[in-house]
């Protein structure tokens, strides 16, 4: 820290709203949509992120003499995996093998929210190095208090790497597919990037979408009434429903969220004879959009790589985003434009043994993702030299 403001005490808030919005969206880190007051708040006071979903808030805020907010970590006790996006059921399952349990442990994320974000969040000012330290050995020793097995962060920045790992946590890698605007003029250059074979299939998908007589509306959060968000969640719950699970997020929070941060909400919705039949709701920062959950009424040929795909690299071409970021999983969608791009996760166990192997585990699998990027970025659908 600096020399005029010592940090003396770790503190827990179990409710979002015991922090000021205006100290919590001071910080560091939060001009990113999902680490916004606001969207942690809606979260939380909508029901989604409860102790009945698996999911209890005990954020760790960093104070000084007087009070003030020098640096927070968004932090929660689990009795789950879900929501997560980084998979330890395996981990969760020896430990039950063993005789021990897994359950709870401390998670800092934004719950059902795979983007990489900061989650070691720090004051202007503040020696990011030593507020992250402090952050990181105030959950460690929270868990230990708790009785929790391990703490896990989850989708951290590159740059909170080192400090995690000098911190005593085990790197772990995974990847995703993310799209980068290289200063396209329109979707048509964008295109012109591809290889003649996969230009040409692209096209043809959508075309089939409008042949089938679907058009698209790209609404942004104020835009959105209550009647329409009506319509647009059992859009939304449908992919899950067919998974045979409860949506994450229900209708408070969507209407919440896109009244409180209306710049930061993209709803795209296919339209058919007048009505919605598919949506792909996103968030958007300053440079990336955040492409998060996708519905369908029914089964339209290439729909899906229209509403999640298409349209949200058109919506950064025109809008100047430097980078669109599509969520989890999905090899299908290297060939609509996406890159193999790293993610990154750490772990902490209190448990010596089992630390010592997953730490082994995690050794294999960073080089098993390595050559999986690499066999990935053959497959890519622009020409040499461009992609």
């Amino acid at each position: 820290m600096n020399a005029t403001a010592e940090p003396v005490r770790i503190e827990v808030a179990r409710h979002i709203a015991e922090v000021r919005a205006a100290d919590w969206n001071g910080l560091r880190g939060t001009e990113y949509p999902f680490l916004r007051h606001e969207f942690l708040l809606a979260l939380e006071e909508t029901g989604c992120v409860a102790p009945a979903t698996g999911w209890t808030p005990c954020h760790l805020l960093l104070r000084d003499a007087a009070g003030r907010l020098l640096g927070a970590m968004p932090l929660y006790s689990k009795t789950s995996s879900y929501g997560e996006f980084v998979f330890d059921w395996a981990w969760a399952d020896a430990y039950r093998r063993a005789g021990l349990r897994y359950f709870p442990k401390l998670v800092s994320a934004v719950p059902f929210t795979p983007a990489t974000s900061p989650r070691l969040l720090h004051a202007a000012g503040q020696d990011p190095e030593q507020a992250g330290i402090a952050l990181l050995s105030g959950a460690t020793e929270l868990a230990r208090q708790a009785g929790a097995s391990s703490v896990h962060v989850l989708f951290p920045t590159a740059g909170e790497s080192g400090l995690l790992s000098r911190a005593g946590f085990m790197p772990r890698k995974d990847c995703q597919f993310h799209w980068a605007n290289r200063g396209y003029a329109d979707f048509d250059a964008f295109l012109g990037e591809f290889t003649a074979e996969k230009r040409k299939k692209a096209r043809r998908e959508r075309r089939r979408v409008a042949e089938a007589g679907i058009s698209f509306v790209r609404l942004g959060g104020g835009e959105i009434d209550a009647a329409l968000w009506r319509k647009l969640m059992p859009l939304y719950a449908s992919s899950f429903w067919r998974r045979g699970r409860e949506p994450y997020l229900n209708d408070a929070f969507f209407t919440r969220v896109s009244t409180a941060l209306p710049d930061n909400v993209l709803a795209i919705v296919a339209m058919r004879r007048g009505e919605p039949v598919a949506t792909a709701l996103c968030f958007r920062s300053a440079d990336t959009l955040y492409g998060r959950y996708w519905g369908s009424e029914g089964d339209y040929h290439s729909l899906h790589f229209e509403t999640c795909y298409y349209q949200g690299i058109e919506y950064c071409i025109e809008q100047g985003l430097k980078s669109f970021e599509p969520g989890t999983q999905g090899e299908h969608k290297i060939s609509r434009g996406f890159v193999p791009t790293e993610t990154r996760s750490a772990h902490w166990l209190s448990h010596p043994q089992f630390a010592r192997a997953i730490d082994q585990y995690l050794d294999r699998e960073r080089a098993h993702i390595d050559e999986y990027m690499e066999a990935a970025s053959d497959h890519v659908p622009y020409r040499r030299g461009t992609g």
